[in-house]
Parts: structure tokens; sequence; C-alpha cells
């Protein structure tokens, strides 16, 4: 049980000019003489559900263990979040029949088009598209009734929902995972500082001159809010003030990190409402997109967040890794030994890139635990053998922690063929948001916390 003098409230928003911080929780967002599992800190009541796709399949040799049950150690692609490995599920068996083209072959389009709606979607290279409301959605049209923003929608490559791209079919079904309704999908947002000012209501242009008069100004959202912030400095206790001490370090450094992007940038953009700050390189990039997400998080800003790591089809490189092969041609390896070890390496480096935000949020108290005991995030992809472009026994992990309902430390095959669909009406469940049914789904597993 919490004690406090004075109570802040759990929305409190610091503003000034034209910006707005919100922050994280703190004890004196406790009320006085209220249980922990009574506040917004609980299990029952702070629940978070983040997704992470991949594309182009997978080197599957290095994604399953060899035997099921307790994970003594995580397979090769996983190896970055060895320390956390309590924390991973592995499932085995699931698969996505709604993207099947032909007996358990599809095309790229099918794969992220019908991940996380588990729903044919109508081929048309027009603006006609139809699929259906996705997951993540249904979780978002409850869990958003208390935050600011319904869903986030990340990715690091093209958002353009206009156009033919795989299959001759729309770019739509190709470049989101999120379908907020049949006809309305998410594009993902790439730029950093476009992010960055939705979750801090900042503004600007991409206009170069107003871009580099905004940074000759050298305002800062910390500036901007400074009055304030100063304020409630003096009313905190001498945990809360370390506690948004530390935060506002980690707003600060993203900060910084976005105008060097911008500053690093010679290239002229197109003028739009946000300006781009995007980094040439991909880990830069990502990391600080992960970075943006864990802020968002929490500040409860958003409980609901998707994260294209690549597009479908994507023809990026990752010289950095040692591999100058693109993407999406690697993949159809022909089980050539040499393919699939760079094709490995290719998967092992965005699972990297996820590990590190997992890592922070376990690095994070929140309320009776971390950020991380709170949160469920599935990660994976519509194909499993990239070269085959099967759909079934998907390379599929569910990482967090037993009060978001997961227990980790294992790898659990189910019955071949048995729809992705059903785990996400147990992740739901989860979340506190029930469905009957949800696409091809059959019923609920009941693997996500069995020991």
């Amino acid at each position: 049980m919490f004690i406090t003098k004075k109570h802040l409230s759990r929305r409190m928003v610091l503003r000034g000019m034209g910006a707005s911080l919100a922050l994280p929780l703190l004890d004196s967002m406790v009320p006085a003489l209220t249980a922990l599992s009574q506040t917004a800190a609980s299990a029952a009541r702070l629940r978070r559900m983040g997704v992470f796709y991949v594309p182009n399949g997978m080197s599957m040799a290095y994604w399953f263990p060899k035997t099921e049950g307790p994970l003594s150690e995580l397979p090769a692609t996983l190896k970055s979040l060895e320390a956390l490995k309590d924390r991973v599920l592995l499932m085995g068996g699931l698969a996505d029949k709604p993207a099947d083209l032909v007996k358990l072959g599809g095309d790229h389009a099918r794969s992220a088009g019908t991940f996380l709606t588990a729903t044919p979607y109508k081929p048309t290279t027009g603006a006609d598209v139809f699929a259906a409301v996705s997951m993540d959605q249904m979780a978002a049209r409850e869990l958003g009734k208390n935050t600011q923003l319904m869903s986030l929608e990340l990715g690091v490559e093209s958002n353009a929902m206009i156009g033919a791209c795989d299959g001759g079919a729309s770019c739509a079904y190709t470049n989101t995972i999120a379908w907020r309704t049949p006809t309305t999908p998410l594009p993902v947002e790439r730029d950093p500082r476009a992010v960055f000012e939705r979750l801090f209501g900042t503004s600007g242009s991409t206009d170069r001159a107003a871009r580099l008069a905004r940074l000759q100004r050298d305002r800062t959202i910390l500036d901007a809010v400074g009055p304030e912030l100063q304020r409630l400095q003096r009313n905190l206790g001498p945990g809360d003030r370390t506690k948004v001490s530390e935060y506002l370090d980690s707003v600060r450094d993203v900060e910084r990190r976005i105008q060097t992007a911008e500053q690093q940038s010679e290239r002229e953009l197109p003028l739009v409402d946000e300006p781009a700050g995007i980094p040439d390189d991909y880990g830069m990039h990502a990391k600080l997109l992960m970075d943006l997400l864990a802020l968002a998080y929490q500040t409860d800003l958003t409980r609901i967040s998707t994260f294209m790591l690549a597009r479908e089809v994507s023809a990026r490189a990752y010289p950095e890794i040692g591999v100058s092969d693109s993407h999406h041609p690697l993949s159809h390896h022909q089980d050539e030994p040499a393919k699939l070890e760079r094709l490995h390496k290719v998967n092992e480096y965005h699972f990297r890139q996820f590990a590190y935000l997992v890592t922070k949020l376990a690095a994070t108290p929140e309320g009776d635990g971390t950020m991380l005991d709170h949160t469920a995030f599935l990660y994976g992809t519509g194909i499993s053998d990239s070269n085959t472009h099967f759909h079934d026994d998907l390379p599929i992990a569910v990482v967090g922690g037993q009060k978001a309902g997961i227990t980790g430390g294992r790898y659990v095959r189910h019955q071949l063929g048995t729809p992705l669909a059903n785990l996400f009406l147990s992740l739901l469940d989860n979340l506190g948001v029930h469905v009957e049914q949800f696409g091809d789904s059959t019923g609920r597993l009941d693997t996500l916390t069995r020991a």
C-alpha cells in the first residue's frame, strides 16, 4: 500500500509553447490509502500489447528449438534475448490459412495483408481495398478509451497505401498490418520527428528553411514546458523526482537524436505536415522508433502498437552485418547453405532491434514490477519457409510478463495447422477484450500461461 500526502492525476500533462509532456506513473498518482492493485499500475488495469512483423519469411532452421518444452537456451535467431529467455514463449504449429493462394502457399501481399486480420482480402490494385478489422484494432477500440492515442503504427520502410505492389495487389496489403475498418488500412509512420510531435504536440514543416530555422532556435520540448516542470518538481517526493529526472533524460536523448538526424540530412524533402528526421542507418532508425514507442507506453499515451521492421518484399541490403544481398531475392534461398546463413543474419538483426525494446521495458520500473510485466508482444511473420512461401508452422514468439498473461521460458507446439487466430483470441482475452470468433479461429489456446 502507498500513502502519499498529495495526489496527482494519472492524466497530468505539462503544457507550454505548443508542446505537451505526459508523465509516467508516479507514486504521487496513487491516492493515499489505496492498494496498488486498485490503481492504474495493476495487472488488471494496465496491460499493453505490441505486434512486431518481419517480412520475407524466416531461415527456419535457426528459429525453432530441436525439442519442445523448457528453453535451456534460445535458438540462434533469438539469442539477443538470452538474458530474458524466461519471458519468451515460442509457439509452433500455427498457420495463417487465409494467406494461402494455393495449398500451403501464397504471396507476400497475402502474408502481411492477412497477418492480423485472419481473413482473405479483396484482390485489387485500386483504392477499393477491403480486408477486415485487425486484431490490434479490436484491442485498440477498447483500451484506446483510456489513452490519448488509440494505437501507434510504426515502421522502418515505405508507408505507401496506393499503387500496386506484390502479386499485383494494392500496396495497402503489403505495407501495413493494421486495419481500423475493412476499408481503412493504417499506414505506418517511419519519420521519428513525426512520431515525436504526435506524442508531444509540437509542430513544424518539412520546408528546408523552416526546418533549419527551428533547429537554429534550438527550442526543445523541455524548454517549452520548463516553467510547469519546475512547479511540479517542487511538489514531488524524492522517489518521484528521480523517476521524472530519468524520464526527462530519455525524452531529451530522443529529441537530441532526432535533431542530429535532421542536421545530417541534406536531402530535399517534399512539403508535408511533419518534418523528416530519418537516420540513414537502419539500426539507428529502428532504435529511435523503439525509444519513442517506449515513451508512449511509459506515459500511457497508448497501449496498443504495431511495428513493421520492414515491408513485405523488402529489397533492403544489410551491409552493416555483412549481407550485401537484397533481402527479398535472398529469401528465395533454394536451400543453399550460404544463402540460408545470410538470411539468418538478417533475421537475427531484425530480432535484435526488437530485443532492444524488450530489454528497455524490462529495466524500467512500473507499479509493482516493470513495464515488461504489463506488456505482451507478438513477434513473427506470415511466411515460414521463405523459399516456398508456406504459411503453416509460422515462426511466432510471444514475449512478456505473467501480469500480462504470459508464462515464458518455453517452446510449445500445437497441432499443425492450428489457426494463428486462436492465439489472437487468447491475447485479446488477456487484454480484457472478449470476442467469440475472429477470422478463421476455431477456439482459444490454453498454452499462454500453462507451466
